[in-house]
């Protein structure tokens, strides 16, 4: 949100300066007026909404940060004093430059929410719409817990996603890069060897193609190695389009078993997202927009958003969604009963521990197989390297 920068009166008359966060200058306006406070004169201040200095807060920081707000909160401790005890006993910089700032907004008059807003790249979208949800309705502190519960969540849940590929990931790259080598430096000292057997045309195909991709690599290396950055550029710059991450996101969905792996994380991230929303006393609607980013998919994005707007005009939030085609059958019917229930945010938590065990079982047979694939594939290549360099050796052997 931009800041407005203000000149207003109390109710005394006495006057008061300062600087608000709100989406427009008519907010701003209703802002001060909530407050008790007859604007003189309401102005931009001509700065966007801090970044607390370009600096990314840990995800466990913050859960920690939370969680200690909500146990002083509910010691008795007054709200600025919370904020200027974790700012003091902060180890994190970033941390305790924010809550500094959180305790100078609130001090001024904002609600933690509103102060909240002014540093996006620690308190996202679900923490500020949860924290002015439990403000509104006097539950802070369960609200707070529920953010800080929901972000170690979401920490070990990509913890644990890193770990599962980081194998494959190291095969991957070792693979390539043994295989670099070898075409690079240990193939070339055989070009002399062979050179009498090329020119009498007795070289096979197989050895004399990988010289040549090793000589080539040797002389147009550099180049290639350009060509191969200038296209990743250009695919990276055509994919951050909105025609590109489109079709990127739907080509992520329908991918053979990872697509299904992808799926269901992000449909489980939703479900758990738009559960600790309403659980927080957040609007429907509200939480529907909100949680639809949390998918990280536009595709996923786009039926989410839809099924908020028959939301608004009065329809189920199942029907839509099933007619996306984009969310699982058992995922729908479950959503259906629990609308009629009335217990939508207690079975979308259930949702999401399901299909997040479902997944995980996935991934790890997804894994174990995968594994075994790069080896073959690494000593496949491997062995045709050390194929084409023997078959020469064995030619001349038997014609001997």
């Amino acid at each position: 949100m931009p800041d407005f920068a203000y000149i207003a009166r109390s109710h005394t008359g006495e006057r008061v300066e300062g600087v608000l966060a709100a989406g427009t200058q008519r907010e701003a306006l209703a802002a001060l007026a909530a407050k008790d406070l007859f604007p003189v004169e309401v102005k931009s201040a001509g700065g966007a909404t801090k970044q607390t200095g370009g600096r990314k807060v840990r995800p466990q920081a913050m859960s920690q940060f939370y969680t200690q707000l909500a146990a002083l909160l509910r010691s008795g401790v007054p709200l600025l004093r919370s904020l200027d005890v974790l700012r003091e006993q902060a180890t994190n910089p970033a941390l305790a430059e924010i809550a500094g700032d959180l305790h100078a907004r609130v001090t001024e008059g904002d609600s933690l929410a509103e102060a909240m807003a002014r540093h996006p790249r620690a308190f996202n979208d679900l923490s500020r719409s949860i924290v002015r949800a439990g403000g509104e309705g006097g539950f802070l502190e369960e609200a707070l817990e529920r953010v800080a519960k929901f972000t170690d969540q979401q920490a070990e849940l990509k913890s644990r996603v890193l770990g599962a590929l980081a194998y494959p990931i190291f095969l991957a790259v070792f693979g390539v890069s043994i295989v670099t080598i070898l075409v690079i430096f240990f193939v070339p000292r055989f070009e002399e060897l062979f050179a009498r057997l090329r020119a009498r045309g007795e070289l096979p195909i197989m050895t004399d193609w990988l010289l040549w991709v090793s000589d080539s690599i040797g002389k147009y290396g550099i180049w290639i190695a350009l060509a191969v950055a200038a296209i990743v550029l250009l695919l990276r710059a055509k994919l951050q389009t909105p025609e590109g991450r489109w079709f990127m996101d739907r080509t992520r969905l329908h991918l053979p078993q990872a697509g299904l792996i992808y799926r269901n994380f992000a449909v489980a991230r939703f479900c758990r997202v738009l559960g600790t929303l309403l659980a927080g006393g957040v609007p429907i609607v509200r939480s529907l927009k909100i949680s639809s980013d949390s998918t990280g998919n536009l595709v996923l994005a786009k039926a989410i958003n839809d099924a908020a707007d028959n939301i608004t005009s009065g329809e189920s939030l199942a029907a839509p969604l099933a007619a996306s085609g984009h969310f699982p059958p058992n995922v729908v019917e479950m959503v259906a009963v629990a609308e009629q229930s009335n217990t939508l945010e207690t079975v979308l938590t259930d949702i999401a521990d399901s299909l997040e065990k479902e997944t995980w079982r996935r991934l790890d047979l997804f894994v174990r197989l995968l594994e075994p694939v790069m080896l073959l594939l690494l000593a496949s290549c491997v062995l045709v390297i050390v194929v084409a360099l023997l078959l020469p050796m064995l030619k001349s052997a038997m014609t001997i």
